[in-house]
């Protein structure tokens, strides 16, 4: 039996460009109701601690407002432990977080930090949050995060996708292959598995067909091909593919 797949949309850059300007447009919880009437099954945002897009304001808003699920990404600094207890969001993401990067690169380092992290997590699942972790698909971290009590993993894919946009097609190829083989094993280990980063039109099929992913978190791409077609088009199309490559 074919399980469903979820799409969660990430309204970051929506925040990104309204405060290339400062003001109030656009607004990314509205952008966050139509990718909810676009299909989308729950909103993504990373509150950075730079506040370079999404702000406080804006989880207040989708807090407030939402009625599908709020997936809270975040670096695990107590700032953002004390944020998440307060607001109490359906998912929690702890996500590796460098202020030079231009957005998130690789996956957390679990393997290294089990203890502080297991100690970070435990907290936040007991205030009733679903918590995530976004890692590399390595077996260390896959493993790593069982251990220190994850409800959920989120394998990159922006290795995948990156060979696929660079022509590089045995190393997309054998970067597939990882990724089929560490859901499988992460599925093996008691979690449920979540996969996003990079991924178009082009790159979601072969991701969206491997049966133990449950949900894909996509924005950038999405935000961007919104401005061409408009957003719920966007969705749709996502939506559209991601359900022909599941079934």
């Amino acid at each position: 039996m074919t399980t469903s797949l979820r799409l969660g949309v990430n309204i970051d850059h929506v925040a990104t460009v309204r405060n290339a300007r400062g003001g109030d447009v656009p607004d990314p919880l509205r952008a966050a109701r139509m990718a909810e009437a676009a299909g989308a099954d729950g909103i993504t945002a990373h509150l950075r601690e730079d506040r370079r897009h999404i702000s406080d304001a804006d989880i207040d808003g989708l807090m407030r407002d939402l009625s599908v699920p709020l997936n809270l990404e975040m670096a695990a600094t107590d700032e953002m432990q004390a944020i998440a207890l307060r607001h109490r969001p359906h998912a929690v993401c702890l996500v590796p977080e460098r202020r030079e990067e231009r957005t998130t690169e690789g996956g957390l380092e679990v393997a290294r930090e089990e203890n502080r992290l297991a100690h970070f997590i435990a907290p936040l699942a007991e205030a009733g949050c679903r918590v995530s972790i976004f890692i590399a698909a390595d077996r260390p971290q896959i493993e790593a995060a069982a251990r220190i009590g994850a409800s959920v993993v989120e394998l990159h894919t922006g290795a995948y996708c990156d060979a696929h946009a660079e022509g590089r097609l045995a190393d997309r190829d054998a970067e597939l292959e990882r990724l089929t083989e560490m859901a499988a094993l992460a599925e093996a280990k008691g979690l449920e598995v979540h996969a996003g980063h990079g991924l178009t039109f082009e790159t979601v099929p072969p991701v969206a067909a491997l049966p133990q992913v449950r949900e894909l978190n996509i924005g950038h791409f999405l935000i961007g091909e919104a401005i061409f077609r408009g957003l719920e088009d966007a969705i749709g199309e996502m939506r559209r593919i991601m359900d022909a490559a599941r079934a």
